[in-house]
């Protein structure tokens, strides 16, 4: 295989999360004076750290989201994984080839190291990730669209940049990975490839992926 480490986002790649978290925010913005929709969610926010969502706002409209806004925003995404998060169709397939190809492999998500976790424990991945291959915004000083955490991920599993490939469904993953001088490749379930662009390959559908790593389909 062409490529030392595979870096999955997590959130739309991994876990079916978007289309919950984003019909949650694009609510509480609104609940709090913010009209928001969800297309604009997912516009603006989709693979961002929850951070952008207070500069956004911030900038705007001059006004300052409250104190407990991230708070209040987890637990209402929580309770909805809780109910209905399911993993993304064929993920468990990829990740279950790849251990058995050898293929190193880890997650390095914009969101915090408590929703990754509560989202692999509800959908039964956490068997396929240890801390150790667990990567978030939380651990760098800047998320996605900047390098960092790509960079910062590479650099803990011992891999140079030039041989990792980026599994990505958000412009802003696309274009960190190419900032970070990694392939990337994008998940077009949500996201039209036309809203990707600059990706190295495009795919609908999990089970195509291993073919674009350089594998084909067993």
């Amino acid at each position: 295989m062409r490529y030392e480490l595979i870096i999955f986002d997590n959130d739309g790649v991994l876990v079916d999360s978007e289309p919950l978290s984003n019909t949650i925010l694009a609510a509480y913005l609104t609940e709090l004076g913010h009209p928001t929709s969800y297309e604009d969610s997912l516009r603006d926010y989709m693979g961002a750290a929850v951070h952008r969502v207070h500069d956004f706002v911030e900038e705007r409209t001059g006004q300052r989201l409250p104190a407990d806004f991230d708070d209040t925003l987890h637990a209402r995404v929580f309770a909805a994984f809780e109910r209905e998060l399911e993993p993304v169709a064929g993920a468990v397939e990829v990740l279950e080839k790849l251990a058995a190809d050898g293929v190193p492999y880890c997650v390095a998500s914009s969101g915090s190291h408590e929703r990754i976790r509560v989202g692999h424990r509800k959908t039964g991945l956490d068997r396929w990730f240890g801390d150790d291959i667990v990567f978030s915004a939380q651990d760098v000083g800047r998320g996605k669209p900047a390098p960092d955490l790509f960079l910062h991920a590479a650099e803990r599993m011992g891999v140079a940049p030039e041989r990792c490939a980026v599994v990505e469904d958000s412009p802003l993953g696309v274009a960190a990975a190419r900032a970070a001088g990694m392939d990337v490749y994008a998940f077009t379930a949500m996201t039209p490839a036309e809203k990707l662009t600059g990706a190295t390959g495009y795919f609908s559908r999990m089970a195509r992926l291993p073919e674009l790593l350089g594998r084909s389909v067993a």
